[in-house]
């Protein structure tokens, strides 16, 4: 993100801690709402339903605790440690029912046969753990670099070079089974 954006940023969020300015915040939403839903959308196997209400839940929280941010990181980089933490909560949430889980991985299955790139693709993510997807995701699909991949997950730079490590190989993998080289 270069200087412009940054300052861009901080002048959104000061005109919404100062003069409550919603629309300052609508702008800041705009900005980065392609992201936050890519982002939950790769998480969610395509859900887009569920991505957009994650995003919204990552927004409201966004807003709500604004007045946290404390600029050591980016802007971007706070609202992605609020989407994973969001999206870490929705993963214990709905840990509980192994059933619902079995039965979308059967549908998956069944829609894995189909030859759409973008089913296979979500369906190669599956396969990697939460930490191997978060870190997968962030750094080829969202660009973000590992030292920020840290700060938003809290994982120490190893552990986020071992799950990216891992990822590639379980991803490279899985598609060399499934027709691609």
């Amino acid at each position: 993100m270069n200087k412009l954006s940054k300052l861009d940023d901080l002048s959104l969020i000061t005109q919404v801690l100062l003069l409550k300015n919603t629309r300052a915040f609508d702008k800041l939403v705009q900005k980065y709402q392609s992201d936050l839903r890519r982002f939950f959308l790769n998480h969610t196997r395509g859900d887009k339903m569920l991505s957009d209400d994650l995003a919204q839940e990552t927004f409201l929280k966004a807003y709500m605790y604004l007045k946290t941010f404390n600029r050591r990181a980016s802007f971007s980089t706070w609202l992605h440690s609020i989407a994973y933490n969001t999206l870490c909560d929705w993963w214990r949430s709905h840990r509980d029912s192994e059933q619902q889980i079995d039965s979308v991985k059967e549908l998956q299955t069944t829609i894995t046969n189909q030859t759409n790139l973008t089913t296979d693709l979500y369906s190669a993510l599956d396969i990697l753990s939460d930490q191997e997807r978060t870190c997968v995701t962030l750094f080829y699909m969202e660009d973000i670099s590992i030292n920020d991949i840290s700060k938003i997950t809290g994982m120490p730079v190893g552990t986020i070079k071992s799950h990216l490590s891992r990822g590639r190989s379980k991803l490279s993998e899985f598609l060399k089974q499934n027709g691609y080289e």
